[in-house]
């Protein structure tokens, strides 16, 4: 089931998002970014934040009172903004992802947004082909990435972001 997430589930959400994106428990996923980062992706401080703005919005995927799922979505002018879709690593390419992304696009609809935008770190070519298959699309933006104390990049790569979208054709 698919509903907004509120203050109570920080710390699940907390969790869930942490181990699908780093550390040893990501890497039985795909969408893992444990070989290019270090840190964390996020943290309980930064989640209450988020919550507490009336812009954003975090969906949250619970299956038997478990959140295995979630995505955050920021209200940003004539756009949502997409950020931390995350799907718990043991099930991953069981749909759930799939579920929360098409929500997120109801959820612009509902509030007259004609697109979702969302940045993608550029080395994360399967993830970003699961987008394209998805209907979005690579606008050509770069974004630069923001190494800080809690993104720890541990790759010779480097990491910029890709800036994708999906703009609603039939939107009214």
């Amino acid at each position: 089931m698919i509903t907004k997430a509120i203050l109570e589930n920080i710390s699940q959400l907390n969790t869930l998002i942490n181990s699908a994106y780093r550390g040893e428990s990501s890497k039985k996923g795909w969408t893992t970014e444990a070989n290019i980062l270090e840190g964390l992706r996020t943290t309980e401080q930064e989640l209450t934040e988020v919550l507490q703005d009336p812009k954003n919005t975090i969906l949250k995927f619970t299956d038997n009172n478990r959140i295995i799922g979630c995505v955050l979505l920021v209200e940003k002018e004539q756009q949502l903004y997409l950020g931390m879709l995350t799907v718990s690593p043991e099930l991953q390419n069981s749909g759930v992802g799939k579920q929360l992304l098409q929500q997120a696009e109801l959820h612009a609809q509902a509030l007259g947004l004609p697109k979702i935008v969302m940045t993608v770190i550029s080395v994360r070519e399967e993830l970003i082909a699961w987008y394209k298959r998805n209907g979005y699309i690579d606008t050509g933006a770069r974004e630069p990435f923001p190494a800080s104390d809690v993104h720890i990049p541990i790759t010779e790569e480097s990491l910029e972001f890709i800036v994708m979208e999906k703009v609603f054709i039939d939107f009214k």
